[in-house]
């Protein structure tokens, strides 16, 4: 019988506040070097002032990428060229595979907290950065839910197993690089452990503290956890994360604004259909 090797800090990188869209300010996370692969970026917006937020992200395009949007207060309305509209509200998540290309924007709503939401951006592997445009939403109650003593983990996509061998999978299972992706919410003296074997495993602290492995993770901070198959988190005080997990694809990449691509040419290309109107056909 093999034995459990505990998955451990192995790079902590804490957020920077930016900018986006109509100046909604937001903190943000990102790696176009290969250092989360299969995942990009990740933006936390969050504030009790509307003018941090208000204005939105208006009509903007995509290509070569995944974008995954999971609210903890208030909402956003997604519109895009393909003709979805919907809104999404606090503990609800949207999922967009920009694939060959997309146009869309996203206004925020508010509620008695104000705003509080995540965009993670995936990677899409090279035979898929052309591929057609798809767009889904899910709501809160369509997600699967492991509870233990004060710890719950809330899975968006992907599977999760605890290591009493209970496992849930989240709805969204088309997540760019076998993603998975779980909000996980610790009362204080709360224990979660988890088997997990991913070859990448990031835990993003958004309130609180956590002790992930032997290492305290503040909130603002993304961790990424050396190989392994057991993740165990605690809190002696309480606190919430997102965890991601994937493959990577390992393989070049190149970014500019609101494309990823492979290679510059075919970011010169993406701009060129933008601006000759053939993005998106």
């Amino acid at each position: 019988m093999t034995s459990s090797l505990l998955r451990q800090v192995d790079r902590l990188q804490p957020s920077q506040p930016s900018q986006d869209g109509d100046g909604v300010k937001i903190k943000r996370i990102h790696d176009f070097g290969g250092g989360l692969d299969p995942f990009l970026m990740l933006d936390e917006l969050g504030s009790d002032r509307p003018d941090d937020y208000i204005g939105g992200f208006p009509p903007h395009p995509h290509r070569g990428i995944q974008t995954l949007t999971y609210v903890i207060h208030g909402g956003l309305t997604h519109e895009d060229h393909l003709g979805h509209s919907s809104t999404i509200n606090a503990g609800d998540a949207q999922w967009m595979h920009t694939g060959r290309g997309i146009i869309h924007s996203e206004m925020p709503l508010t509620d008695r907290h104000g705003l509080h939401a995540f965009q993670l951006w995936l990677n899409l592997a090279a035979s898929e950065k052309m591929s057609p445009a798809d767009y889904r939403d899910v709501r809160s109650n369509e997600m699967s839910r492991l509870s233990i003593d004060g710890a719950e983990l809330i899975a968006l996509g992907g599977r999760w197993t605890r290591n009493d061998g209970e496992t849930v999978v989240g709805p969204l299972d088309a997540l760019a690089g076998s993603g998975c992706v779980a909000h996980v919410n610790l009362a204080a003296g709360s224990e979660l452990v988890l088997q997990t074997d991913a070859p990448t495993l990031l835990a993003y602290v958004f309130e609180g503290e956590l002790a992930v492995g032997d290492a305290r993770v503040p909130a603002g901070h993304l961790a990424r956890l050396t190989e392994g198959d057991l993740l165990a988190l605690t809190s002696p005080a309480g606190g919430q994360a997102l965890l991601l997990a994937g493959t990577p694809h390992r393989e070049p990449v190149a970014h500019y604004g609101p494309f990823v691509m492979n290679s510059q040419a075919e970011l010169q290309q993406a701009l060129h259909d933008y601006r000759d109107g053939t993005f998106t056909g």
